[in-house]
């Protein structure tokens, strides 16, 4: 099999395999090269640093502007702790950290210390040999073992450590849910129904949903699909051929996208989030279909009523296997084209303590992964039962295909336009079939 045939999913499975190419940190064995004794080398493995303080210019690129205030703090604390370093924050937008970052980082100069999505981003990013492996570094132990698992290749070499563990799900204003007489969430697809019907009885809009932008518009999909799908793996089943975009559990996905519609605000289909963050934070819609992420945003926006999350329960309540959606992101690593791996080792250690993983948590309204964190903070302390909740990880980020994941989120968009369920399903299916690897 050539190269070009190897599929993202192959590619991630055999980064302990000599199938990757990338530059070693010094003093490791660059992946895929012969290591000692003829074998072949997994990801370059990073070495604990040398004891005393830091030296050295690092770059620390990511994709949250909405962070960089709160990170100079933790920037500043790392540098009076080693003052011959420095930390220069590298921060894209997201749409184009997911189309540029790999380029950029592997060309060295940039991102020394880096992030990244979930899901296809991470996955590229293994496969280009970016990542170092960290897993001989003592601080991993600071993260909680089962929120981590998504920074880990197939041979669970640590080579990312999730630093956000954020919910993809609908914000609700409570104080509008218990006007419409509910004093619970939904356990099933008919209470949701109703509930909607009661909010929009108050004469707003029950949901803000961002039709018009693709980034937000796929994360009610992950609750409509969590417990719609007979398997958890539901999106990587379609992307491997094994399931398919007309079974009848995503059909159903799309009949209840089409009862969703009319309670939706007004221009749904072409809406970016920061006008639907506007009618949410102004009272005059009940659910932000977004998630946690958009909590800070919601805030300074003037948001004053009590906030909590609610994921619609699709099925009756006896079938839901989750009550939520989460996604343990923001994968940050260290670069195995960085020509100042101590310090940038020191620097992700730094993060990973718990007094600094509380400040940031806290300054940027985001849960964390690091073990011993304090949540000070008004929305995180609301939302923390969240943590321990039945919840599925992000469905849609299973998608290692951009292309795929598009078409089938496209789909759901296509059914609130008023297009025939089927027809989205199939227009849906006919890219899948075209993109996947054969």
């Amino acid at each position: 099999m050539t190269p070009s045939r190897l599929t993202r999913r192959t590619l991630l499975t055999a980064a302990a395999g000599g199938l990757l190419a990338g530059c070693a940190l010094p003093g490791t064995t660059r992946p895929g090269s012969a290591a000692p004794g003829g074998a072949t080398a997994g990801p370059a493995l990073v070495g604990v640093p040398p004891p005393g303080p830091a030296s050295g210019a690092i770059s620390f690129a990511h994709w949250r502007g909405e962070d960089r205030a709160v990170l100079d703090e933790i920037i500043a604390g790392f540098v009076a702790e080693n003052p011959d370093a420095s930390v220069r924050q590298d921060i894209t937008p997201s749409s184009d950290y997911q189309s540029t970052a790999l380029l950029r980082i592997r060309r060295g100069g940039t991102g020394d210390v880096f992030t990244a999505f979930r899901g296809a981003q991470f996955v590229d990013m293994v496969a280009a040999g970016l990542y170092g492996d960290l897993s001989a570094q003592p601080f991993t132990d600071n993260y909680l073992p089962r929120l981590v698992r998504s920074g880990r290749d197939a041979s669970g070499n640590q080579l990312g450590l999730p630093y956000q563990y954020v919910f993809n799900m609908p914000l609700v204003n409570t104080d509008l849910l218990a006007a419409a007489g509910a004093s619970s969430a939904p356990a099933d697809w008919d209470g949701f129904l109703g509930l909607c019907e009661a909010l929009r009885g108050l004469g707003v809009a029950p949901i803000a949903w961002p039709g018009g932008e693709p980034a937000n518009a796929g994360q009610l999909l992950n609750a409509m699909v969590m417990n719609n799908a007979p398997t958890d793996d539901m999106f990587t089943a379609i992307e491997a051929g094994t399931a398919r975009a007309t079974d009848d559990w995503f059909l159903t996905t799309l009949r209840q996208y089409a009862q969703l519609a009319p309670y939706f605000q007004p221009g749904a289909i072409g809406a970016a989030s920061e006008p639907c963050q506007q009618v949410f934070a102004s009272g005059g819609a009940a659910m932000l279909a977004t998630g946690s992420f958009h909590l800070t945003a919601v805030r300074e926006l003037g948001a004053a009523f009590p906030v909590d999350l609610l994921a619609p329960i699709t099925t009756d309540a006896a079938s839901a296997r989750h009550q939520g959606v989460a996604n343990a992101t923001f994968l940050v690593g260290v670069s195995t084209a960085s020509e100042q791996p101590d310090t940038a080792v020191r620097f992700v250690e730094y993060l990973s303590r718990p007094e600094v993983a509380s400040r940031y948590a806290n300054g940027t309204v985001q849960h964390s992964t690091v073990a011993g964190v304090e949540y000070t903070d008004p929305d995180l302390r609301a939302t923390v039962r969240w943590l321990d909740a039945p919840v599925i990880l992000a469905p849609r980020f299973q998608f290692e295909n951009l292309d795929i994941r598009s078409a089938v989120e496209n789909a759901c968009v296509e059914v609130v336009r008023g297009v025939p369920p089927e027809q989205a399903a199939e227009a849906a299916q006919t890219v899948v079939d075209q993109r996947r690897p054969g």
